[in-house]
């Protein structure tokens, strides 16, 4: 009898199925480590060494991919330093600007440098890395629409990896779930709450940006005028960006009511912008011709 009163009580206190998930889950945070290697003093982390081969393996699908272009190999790879410099110069302007009051404000201005903790906003290193490009196409003399076929799956392919650093260093998360996919971060990340199952969506951006890459590399040995490659990535990465912001939970400030992600406003105009590339350019390459 005090056998099944003790399986009774143990019965009624028992967690709810959510909570039971939640506690398995936890195992999940073993792979975020914001920290990758520290040699003494010097600290690499995640997050840089996912961007540094997201740029790497960017520079060298690209350079495969050129020759299909007319655009010799050796272009894109001294293109590289020009993106690098714009993508982080842009992507770290956009970030404190619209983090200002969250983690910069009262704080020594040192800490705007200190990109290795992460702290990048795509839309801004996009925004840099294509204005650098337009530079550098100015000065070569380089095809710029040409270039820009080529260099628009890696892009897609880059930030799939930079998405991968922002899962290993904790920010960028979603929103809480009680899903089985859900995640929950070690207290040791950088901004996500620590023991609350979350959506990754983290891991949401990496797995449409590789789908992204791979149809933009199957377009671009099919596309029919020079920009057509660029202008379906700035469509498909801006509705694919901002289906994952719907998931989102780490951003201060909405617009419109609460309802829209200041990057999903942006999304919108992107979507414009290669919708009006895809009517252009079509003109502009019969009137070349």
């Amino acid at each position: 009898m005090r056998g099944r009163a003790l399986l009774r009580t143990k019965a009624k206190v028992r967690a709810p199925p959510h909570i039971d998930a939640a506690r398995k889950l936890v195992q999940v945070s073993g792979f975020v480590h914001p920290i990758a290697f520290q040699f003494g003093r010097l600290t690499i982390t995640s997050y840089g060494v996912m961007v540094a081969l997201g740029f790497v393996a960017g520079l060298w699908t690209a350079s495969r991919r050129s020759f299909r272009a007319g655009i010799p190999a050796e272009k894109i790879l001294d293109l590289g330093p020009w993106i690098i410099v714009g993508s982080l110069l842009g992507a770290r302007i956009l970030f404190v600007t619209s983090y200002w009051d969250e983690n910069f404000a009262g704080k020594p201005l040192v800490e705007i440098f200190k990109i290795w903790r992460g702290g990048l906003v795509f839309y801004g290193g996009f925004i840099g890395a294509c204005l650098a490009t337009i530079l550098y196409c100015w000065f070569k003399s380089v095809a710029l629409w040409k270039l820009a076929d080529v260099m628009a799956p890696s892009v897609a392919l880059g930030s799939a990896f930079g998405r991968i650093g922002c899962f290993l260093n904790g920010c960028c998360y979603g929103r809480e779930c009680h899903l089985p996919w859900a995640v929950v971060f070690p207290p040791e990340a950088h901004g996500a709450p620590p023991g609350v199952p979350l959506h990754p969506t983290e891991i949401y951006d990496s797995l449409l940006n590789l789908a992204l890459y791979g149809f933009l590399a199957w377009l671009f040995r099919r596309r029919k005028f020079d920009g057509q490659v660029f202008a379906m990535f700035l469509i498909g990465y801006a509705i694919f960006r901002s289906f994952v912001e719907m998931f989102r939970g780490d951003y201060p400030q909405y617009y419109l009511g609460g309802i829209v992600t200041p990057a999903q406003l942006v999304s919108a105009g992107v979507v414009v912008a290669g919708v009006a590339l895809l009517a252009i350019l079509p003109r502009l390459s019969i009137q070349k011709a």
